[in-house]
């Protein structure tokens, strides 16, 4: 288990300074996920709000090898440097080890990027790939994504009289990549800080490709104060609408279980992003995300033995 005071002690790759905004969740999840690596890494990442406020030109808030790629590609990126690494290796003009992974948000992962990255898995490329999920393409507008939950205000799944916010729900990633039989994948929150240190230090040393999926609260998008990041994670896992796991060699383990399990809506009033869905006049609609939530966390709990 991951302590505090050994963490503390570890200078940060991703320095202070870069122009994130206040409060964002993308910024604490790389500190804590970088925070597991006892090795030099290779840092790739999509374009999206992590790249764009971190490497403005001429400044870099990276102390570590950095790439930046393309939206859709961080995938086969980290992939083509770590085969070259391990060319190198075998041709004994490298003998350090060294660790590669790449950071994409819900834009760059779950929609334009997912091809990239089921292929990476399916080559069996050993690297870490990690999605701050904020739930819409925030960096361009905050214009909905497949992450992004039903009944959410966004530019571009607007609120009105007709349609109240996004209609669809959001897509299952994680499930999705862990049918790709990797050795390893997990959901993790910022809120539980030593459970995702815990889970990026076993991605790290794992040998193959491994995916970490960390739920990153946004308050300019999800529209709640920046000073209430933690407490919006924390949320979201008490709620069940972002549950902990991990899937291990196939194996499912349920990493959390609310004792008092809170109904949905304590999640969704904190957020302006969710006013309209709250109204009176859409009860139902909320009955609907209560019950898919519902489900949802009993197919896990069947997954994951629990019952």
């Amino acid at each position: 288990m991951a302590k505090l005071k050994e963490v503390s002690k570890k200078q940060d790759i991703l320095s202070s300074g870069h122009r994130l905004c206040a409060g964002c969740g993308a910024s604490i999840a790389v500190r804590q996920i970088l925070s597991a690596c006892d090795d030099p890494v290779v840092v790739a990442s999509a374009t999206g709000c992590l790249e764009v406020a971190t490497t403005i030109y001429p400044y870099t808030s990276w102390r570590s090898s950095f790439i930046h790629n393309a939206f859709e590609n961080a995938a086969a990126t980290i992939s083509g440097v770590e085969a070259m690494y391990q060319s190198l290796k075998k041709q004994g003009k490298i003998d350090k080890e060294m660790k590669f992974i790449a950071f994409g948000g819900d834009g760059g992962t779950y929609d334009i990027g997912l091809q990239s990255l089921s292929g990476a898995l399916e080559r069996g490329h050993d690297f870490v790939y990690v999605c701050y999920d904020n739930e819409a393409y925030m960096n361009t507008g905050i214009q909905r994504s497949s992450a992004t939950p039903r009944g959410v205000w966004t530019t571009t799944s607007p609120c009105g009289e007709v349609i109240p916010g996004k209609t669809q729900y959001r897509k299952d990633l994680t499930g999705i990549i862990a049918a790709h039989k990797i050795p390893y994948v997990a959901q993790a929150s910022i809120w539980r800080w030593s459970d995702l240190i815990d889970k990026a230090h076993k991605a790290f040393y794992t040998k193959g490709p491994a995916f970490l999926n960390v739920l990153s609260p946004c308050p300019r998008g999800w529209r709640f104060p920046s000073e209430k990041t933690i407490k919006m994670a924390k949320l979201s896992v008490q709620t069940n609408f972002w549950p902990l796991y991990e899937v291990e060699n196939g194996k499912w383990k349920l990493n959390y279980k609310p004792k008092e399990r809170k109904p949905v809506t304590e999640w969704m009033e904190p957020q302006g992003r969710y006013k309209n869905a709250l109204r009176p006049e859409n009860k139902q609609l909320v009955e609907e995300i209560q019950k898919d939530i519902d489900d949802n966390w009993e197919r896990l709990l069947i997954l994951c033995g629990e019952k």
